[in-house]
């Protein structure tokens, strides 16, 4: 099975299981990857063939892309794959999971960026997390929840292989 991991980061699946037949991709370069690696944008034509990969996954990255690019980034993970599994953090749960603040993503975007100060540094301001309309808007449905204490934490876009062509 191959499996293109995008927003791999520094070890994505390979560091789960490095006997995967993974390919890393990533916006920016990781020279630390183990393993193949692609340095590119998934939001623009990527240099695979329809249907190149068995399984496209993407964990916790589509939050990251800007809202005007979401449309292309899903087209082209729908057009590189024969399955997917998606992942990424629900705009509905209480804690925003970058900053690990509690309704940070729900506050107006002045008082936000002095709130998340106080979080988990990163560059937060970037992130805008998905309700599940939007999910199912960009990848289709069925979009499963992931549930803590009855609140969806993430959503999940699950398209078993071969279900996509």
């Amino acid at each position: 099975m191959l499996v293109l991991d995008v927003g791999c980061g520094e070890l994505g699946l390979r560091g789960l299981e490095p006997r995967l037949d993974v390919l890393g991709l990533d916006l920016v370069d990781r020279p630390e990857y183990p393993g193949p690696f692609l340095q590119a944008d998934a939001a623009e034509r990527l240099p695979f063939e329809d249907g190149a990969f068995d399984l496209v996954y993407s964990s916790s990255v589509v939050e990251h892309v800007p809202p005007a690019r979401r449309a292309a980034f899903a087209r082209e993970l729908l057009r590189v794959g024969r399955g997917l599994f998606l992942q990424t953090p629900a705009w509905s749960f209480p804690l925003e999971p970058h900053a690990l603040l509690p309704f940070a993503h729900w506050l107006p975007a002045g008082a936000r960026r002095r709130y998340w100060r106080l979080g988990a540094q990163g560059p937060w301001e970037d992130v805008h997390l998905l309700r599940r309309g939007e999910v199912e808007a960009l990848f289709g449905g069925p979009v499963l929840a992931e549930r803590v204490g009855g609140l969806a934490k993430s959503w999940l876009r699950i398209a078993p292989v071969g279900s996509l062509r």
